[in-house]
């Protein structure tokens, strides 16, 4: 046979080896996005008196679930597809990061990202730079406005605080360029150091604490706390921990509430160490087919009370379309429930700063925290 007959039978059989590459190395990065092996998950939580059988749980039964048919939540999906984004340009501020931290500021990057400075030192919180909150490319919840800055525009943080695994919260391509570009300690709830050390972070820069555990970096105290919530990034739930974080420095402390449902934890949490000054609380993604997970907006300004904190700064809204409700009523239900029971309410754009040094007073705290609306809507 010529070798002109034989070229179209290999360039046939090229097309399914080129396909089975390409499948293979897609495996193979959603596998690396998924983070550690079961079997490491297992052993790390097998010494955790919140965990049975590798698997954590809350402290908490579960509350009863709203039926829903298959068709309901097939129109539910459908309209959150128009009535969970900004029905115009989300409008970003310029991020700001003066060359020595404050004594208490704060900057909101969108979701649930957050960088703190206090007391001279820079927390970075569950920072996201991806496009999409998911392991497959190009598939998932994608963003609704672009990161508000380089992510080297944020510095050089001293720790960076990760509250729980799920992918909008804990982003391997954005773990991986902050280890390799900076010295943060990274600092999270049991089972998400192994994630990290997965992905390449030297094991000494990997710190990991059960509820009520407590570590001191760069001179602050953090200390892993309860929060009512899940985790996991593959098909088996529950494999690491979530938690909520206070920060502690010489003057300050904030409490970064990562992703909660209404809990009883957050009055034990402010009895035993509150006062903040700062509360970082979730607003978004409620809905009835999860009561237990996600707090609404009423439910987070009366955990902000139970806490004792004297600014509320509202997050997880704005960036992802995750739940079924407009994209803009968490902020308005805020604002309401708020004025309703006298909390300070912080409602900054995305990317800008809030400096919250010398607040002293409630009236201090509302004079120094942006207050009007923002966002677009189509109400």
């Amino acid at each position: 046979m010529s070798r002109s007959k034989r070229l179209p039978t290999a360039a046939v059989l090229s097309v399914p080896l080129a396909l089975t590459g390409a499948l293979a190395a897609l495996g193979l990065h959603v596998r690396r996005n998924m983070g550690a092996r079961a079997g490491e998950l297992r052993r790390i939580a097998s010494g955790s008196p919140n965990a049975v059988d590798g698997v954590f749980a809350n402290t908490e039964p579960g509350l009863p679930r709203a039926k829903a048919s298959a068709r309901m939540i097939l129109n539910m999906l459908v309209a959150r597809r128009s009535e969970g984004v900004a029905p115009a340009t989300v409008p970003l501020a310029p991020l700001r990061t003066p060359d020595a931290p404050a004594g208490l500021a704060v900057t909101w990057l969108g979701h649930a990202g957050v960088l703190l400075e206090i007391d001279g030192r820079r927390v970075l919180v569950d920072p996201v730079w991806s496009d999409y909150a998911s392991p497959v490319p190009r598939f998932g919840p994608r963003r609704l406005h672009p990161p508000v800055a380089p992510l080297s525009a944020l510095g050089s943080p001293d720790v960076v605080v990760i509250s729980h695994d799920h992918y909008d919260h804990l982003d391997r391509p954005t773990v991986t360029a902050l280890a390799r570009d900076t010295s943060a300690v990274f600092v999270g709830p049991l089972g998400v150091g192994a994630h990290l050390r997965a992905w390449g972070v030297p094991g000494h820069r990997v710190v990991e604490r059960d509820w009520e555990g407590v570590v001191t970096v760069a001179g602050l105290e953090l200390t892993c706390l309860e929060t009512r919530h899940f985790s996991g990034r593959g098909l088996r739930r529950n494999t690491t921990l979530w938690a909520a974080w206070k920060v502690a420095g010489a003057r300050h402390t904030a409490y970064l509430g990562g992703d909660t449902g209404a809990t009883r934890a957050h009055a034990r949490t402010g009895a035993a160490h509150g006062p903040f000054d700062l509360t970082v609380l979730p607003i978004g993604a409620y809905a009835d087919l999860w009561p237990d997970i996600h707090a609404d907006p009423e439910q987070t300004v009366a955990a902000h009370r139970e806490l004792g904190g004297r600014v509320l700064l509202p997050i997880h809204w704005a960036t992802f379309n995750l739940g079924f409700h407009p994209w803009d009523e968490p902020a308005e239900r805020a604002r309401k429930a708020a004025a309703d029971q006298d909390v300070v309410l912080a409602l900054p754009r995305p990317g800008e700063r809030i400096d919250l040094t010398g607040v002293t007073t409630d009236d201090d705290a509302r004079a120094a925290v942006p207050t009007e609306p923002w966002w677009p809507t189509a109400r």
